[in-house]
């Protein structure tokens, strides 16, 4: 019994000490799980909030754009012709080639101008020869008068015939320039710059003084437009017109501008005839239409930028501001419009009302 006291005595006092111990180290155990403390941290800013783009829809009055076809014609078609009569001795153009206005198109010959060059210098030949004879009579007969053996009448006579052998020899040069010149006719030049269309002839051909050796359809190229009587009026000089890419349909784009420079006063078939020049056309074809679109008077639409519009599963939407509220409409768009302070203006068939406000997508 007093064994086990004491033990339970000794097991207190231990149990004392570490309790001690504990308790003494406890502070720096506080202390190490104690967090720093930190200085006053710096509110959060929020973001700025994107500001929303609007735009209010509104009817505008735009060009009432209608769509006809045009023909590619030359202003001028212009005839190279042959001034003299021979065989064609070289043709160096065909359908298609493009010329410059003096290039050399062809070279009509005739052999009977060669014989008569022949026949001529051999006169002249014949005439120099009589040239240098009545020269020579001439200075005796000037010789003698001086001695005083020969008469004046003499002189004169010598003196003529010297003067009718220059002449006949002048004569005949001059006929030879003649026909230098015939030859130098030959030579078909083109008459302006442009592109030939038909070539009539062949080489080897036996032509007449002023046949067609080719035609050629000259200076610039320009649109035939065909317009319908209920618009003629709205036509006149200096209208704008839209020409569309080549094998374009009704909706295709426009690619070029061009001025209407002629309105024909005379109706063909109900419809009025007008002429545009438009750059550009040099690789057309003669007779190849082109879509393009006049102006017809003005009418009132609704235009819209196309960055305000999204396109989704082939359909075009609108996004509407109705006031806490955006609803997504379908909208069925025109054509290209200019829009003033907006590089891609649209014109919206249907699907808006005036007064609705767009937001961007």
């Amino acid at each position: 019994m007093r064994m086990r006291g004491r033990t339970t005595d000794v097991t207190a006092r231990g149990v004392a000490i570490v309790a001690a111990v504990v308790i003494a180290a406890a502070p720096g155990l506080v202390l190490a799980q104690q967090p720093k403390p930190k200085g006053p941290s710096a509110p959060a800013t929020p973001a700025p909030a994107k500001a929303e783009e609007r735009f209010e829809v509104t009817s505008r009055r735009v060009d009432d754009l209608k769509a006809v076809f045009a023909t590619v014609r030359s202003k001028d078609l212009i005839e190279a012709r042959s001034r003299i009569p021979g065989t064609v001795a070289s043709l160096r153009v065909d359908e298609g080639t493009r010329v410059d206005a003096g290039q050399l198109i062809a070279i009509v010959a005739d052999d009977k101008i060669a014989l008569r060059i022949r026949s001529l210098d051999a006169q002249i030949q014949g005439i120099e020869s009589r040239i240098r004879t009545a020269k020579t009579e001439l200075d005796r007969a000037e010789e003698l008068k001086k001695r005083g053996v020969g008469t004046q009448a003499r002189v004169d006579q010598s003196k003529t015939a010297f003067d009718v052998a220059s002449n006949e020899l002048k004569s005949a040069t001059a006929e030879r320039s003649v026909l230098e010149e015939q030859i130098k006719e030959g030579q078909v030049l083109a008459p302006a710059a442009g592109r030939v269309l038909r070539v009539p002839i062949t080489a080897g051909s036996v032509i007449v003084p002023g046949e067609s050796l080719a035609t050629i359809a000259a200076n610039e190229y320009l649109l035939r437009i065909e317009i319908p009587e209920r618009h003629a009026r709205f036509t006149k000089v200096g209208d704008t017109v839209k020409v569309g890419a080549r094998g374009t349909g009704p909706a295709g784009g426009v690619v070029a501008e061009g001025k209407i420079v002629q309105v024909y006063p005379e109706l063909k078939g109900g419809r009025v005839v007008a002429d545009a020049e438009v750059s550009g056309l040099g690789d057309y074809f003669i007779g190849e239409r082109a879509m393009v679109w006049i102006g017809a008077g003005q009418r009132s639409a609704f235009v819209v930028p196309r960055s305000f519009l999204q396109q989704r599963f082939g359909q075009d939407f609108a996004r509407i501001r109705r006031g806490k509220d955006v609803a997504e409409v379908v909208v069925q768009l025109g054509r290209d419009t200019a829009l003033e302070g907006h590089p891609d203006g649209v014109e919206v068939l249907g699907g808006l009302n005036a007064s609705d406000v767009l937001v961007r997508p």
